[in-house]
């Protein structure tokens, strides 16, 4: 086995084919293809499916990016360590968040202090966020939950309520919400299952003993906002990511009201990695002191 065998692997695997592999290592993709093609006959293992142009991994092949993952991170940490002063002029952090509101104050420091460092933002839901740390397709992630979780660091953010909101041009523009069982009767516009926002608000009606329905499930936070400015049902969302909008009113959500708790998270054995642990340290900084106190 050789290392560049395992890196050409490694690359196809989180870049999701050879070509892009190629591109990531600025190699040609027969040269990827020939290094693989050598890691599976030596020891008689198929790491990739191979569909026309698709390329998937095996269960191997899964097994098999576990560890890379560590092993390049490691790599990674080693180059770090050595080139420490250079290490905050360049490179990338990969952050996925379930809002970008939580950490739009602790960005904006970071780009004035760190100016070549790219940051690449994905948004996705909480289960989502949890999944691209775990596999290394992210480094810091932002969640709708303090989790407790042993190879998490967590760092609380925000805390915010639930609230609802309606088209201004619709029907329900003033309703004034008395309990859960009058908002399950309403056509009710709710994110996606795995959306930490859906499952607040699920666990409080439930607690009053009440099964909320969704008239249309939509995919992200924006999806729900524009279905719902065009006068199709009730959203819901929390009050710190609730941006002005003209074309929307706010909804009193009935008691209890469900709570949003924001995390900073990452996986502990990446926390020492340079950008990760200078991003956390500022962002710990703005939770102890906000702007403006």
């Amino acid at each position: 086995m050789r290392y560049v065998q395992l890196r050409a692997f490694h690359h196809v695997a989180i870049h999701g084919g050879f070509s892009r592999a190629a591109e990531a290592l600025f190699l040609t993709q027969p040269a990827i293809s020939d290094q693989v093609r050598k890691l599976e006959d030596e020891y008689d293992i198929l790491l990739f499916d191979r569909h026309k142009r698709q390329v998937s991994l095996t269960e191997k092949g899964k097994q098999l990016l576990e560890i890379t993952n560590r092993l390049f991170d490691n790599e990674q940490q080693a180059l770090d360590f050595l080139t420490e002063s250079q290490a905050l002029r360049a490179g990338e952090l990969r952050m996925i968040v379930d809002s970008a509101y939580h950490v739009t104050s602790v960005l904006r420091i970071f780009q004035s202090h760190y100016p070549g460092i790219r940051i690449s933002l994905k948004v996705g839901n909480s289960q989502e966020v949890i999944d691209a740390l775990y596999a290394y397709r992210a480094d810091i992630g932002v969640l709708g939950e303090v989790i407790k979780a042993h190879d998490l660091k967590v760092l609380p953010l925000d805390e915010t309520p639930l609230v609802a909101f309606a088209s201004r041009r619709g029907e329900h523009q003033n309703l004034v919400l008395s309990d859960y069982r009058q908002l399950a009767t309403l056509p009710l516009v709710m994110r996606e299952k795995g959306s930490k926002t859906r499952q607040k608000l699920e666990e409080a009606a439930k607690a009053c003993g009440v099964t909320l329905t969704p008239a249309i499930e939509a995919e992200g936070r924006e999806a729900v906002r524009e279905i719902v400015a065009a006068g199709n049902g009730i959203g819901f969302v929390s009050t710190a990511e609730f941006a002005p909008d003209e074309r929307l009113a706010t909804i009193d959500l009935p008691a209890p009201v469900p709570m949003m708790h924001e995390a900073l998270i990452c996986m502990k054995e990446r926390q020492n990695r340079k950008l990760i642990k200078t991003f956390m340290a500022l962002a710990s900084g703005l939770a102890k002191n906000p702007p403006g106190t």
